[in-house]
Parts: C-alpha cells; sequence; structure tokens
C-alpha cells in the first residue's frame, strides 16, 4: 500500500476517534461548571419555615399557603439554569429571576417568571407552562402530563432569555423590546407597571408556590 494512503489513513482514524471522544469530554467539562442552586438542608435559601423540604434529593413544598415561595439567598446575573419538575392536576408554579424584593407579592412587578404548569395539551399562550408569564407564550406546548418528569433549561444573559422545555426551544426573548408599560411588543396588555426592559438584571431566583403541589429535582446553576 502506498504510504500516503497509510498516512492519510491514520490521520483520519485519529480525527474520527478524537471527535468522538468530543462529546464526553465536553459533557464532563460542563456538568463540573454547573453547582447546586440549592443546598440539601436548603440553607442557602430563604423561606418561610414547614412550607419546602428537600425528600431524597426531590425538593417539594409541603406548606398549605400562597406565594410561600423558597429564594436562594445568592444574586444571579446571566446564568444557565437547569432542572426537572412535575406537575400534579391544577399545579401552578413557576421559576423567578432577578427579583430584588421577596415581600408579599412584590416581586411581580419587577421580576420575571417562566412558568410551571398543568397545561398538558392546552392552546398555546402566555400563561401556560414554558411562557415568559403574561409576557411571551412558548412557541409550542411542550409539558408532559402530570406525574411525568420535565426537563427545562434557562438561559439568561443580558436583555436575553432563552428556554428550552423537554428538548424543544420555547422561549427566545429580549427585554429590551418590552419598552412600554402595561403593553407587549404584539400590542397585546400584560399586567406589568413598567417596561420589562427596566426590570433589574440581577437579582435572586425563585421556585413559586401558587397553592398546589410541584417537585423539582437536579436543580443545578451555571453563572456566566
Amino acid at each position: 500500500m502506498n504510504w500516503k494512503i497509510i498516512v492519510l489513513t491514520a490521520v483520519i482514524a485519529g480525527l474520527v476517534f478524537l471527535n468522538s471522544c468530543q462529546p464526553v469530554t465536553t459533557k464532563q467539562k460542563v456538568s463540573s461548571d454547573f453547582q447546586d442552586l440549592i443546598a440539601a438542608d436548603l440553607s442557602n435559601c430563604d423561606y418561610k419555615p414547614g412550607t419546602w423540604k428537600m425528600i431524597d434529593g426531590v425538593l417539594t413544598r409541603t406548606g398549605s399557603g400562597n406565594n410561600e415561595n423558597i429564594w436562594t439567598k445568592d444574586s444571579y446575573e446571566d446564568f444557565i439554569l437547569d432542572l426537572e419538575f412535575k406537575v400534579a392536576k391544577n399545579t401552578n408554579s413557576g421559576v423567578i429571576y432577578h427579583a430584588t424584593t421577596t415581600k408579599g407579592w412584590d416581586w411581580v412587578q419587577q421580576a420575571i417568571e417562566v412558568q410551571i404548569e398543568d397545561s398538558y395539551g392546552e392552546k398555546v399562550n402566555n400563561h401556560i407552562c414554558g411562557a415568559i408569564f403574561d409576557a411571551l407564550e412558548p412557541t409550542e406546548n411542550m409539558v408532559k402530563p402530570v406525574g411525568q418528569w420535565n426537563h427545562m433549561n434557562i438561559t439568561v444573559k443580558g436583555s436575553l432569555t432563552k428556554v428550552v422545555l423537554n428538548g424543544k426551544e420555547v422561549i427566545y426573548m429580549d427585554a429590551d423590546l418590552w419598552d412600554t408599560a402595561n403593553k407587549n411588543p404584539d400590542g397585546t396588555k400584560n399586567k406589568f407597571n413598567k417596561p420589562i426592559k427596566d426590570f433589574a438584571r440581577s437579582g435572586v431566583i425563585g421556585l413559586q408556590d401558587h397553592g398546589y403541589p410541584v417537585w423539582f429535582r437536579n436543580i443545578k446553576i451555571k453563572k456566566l
């Protein structure tokens, strides 16, 4: 066999091998970059005692109230948040980020919420699971039926938010386009008394209690 062919064959084989190894290396690196958002004993969170509990790695609400959210003590600016969640019948919850206050319902007017809800099979709107609540509907309703685990990945960088739900990118939002109070870029009304573009770009992260069961696990975050 011609020596040039031998060398070329060896080079190609080497490249194929390196390429096959790359996903493993990348996955290991990404995994090591992520940290637990919530400690197993909830010590890095603010919440009302008796309202949330981590059981065998699964975080769930144990209270009977409403708006008894659990909040991180640390603030986050740009990040990737990766988690799994499960809903029950009528579950209404959410992932709240860039909150600068956790008092009462004050966070509603100055933080963004990615909706988590029992909305399997419902028509797409800005209140179903995966939506930026009251601001932007997902491209598709991707939530699974009650009792099944869902995977959500939220990337926030500057004015941009991307949400991937069960493998599908359902939200790509530029908050700078929300430049008018009580109004979305498409002309529909929202509940926000100031433009979303003026919301803080750093704050704590919360998981919402809205009076219904919800479960979270594998809650990981990476600061960007």
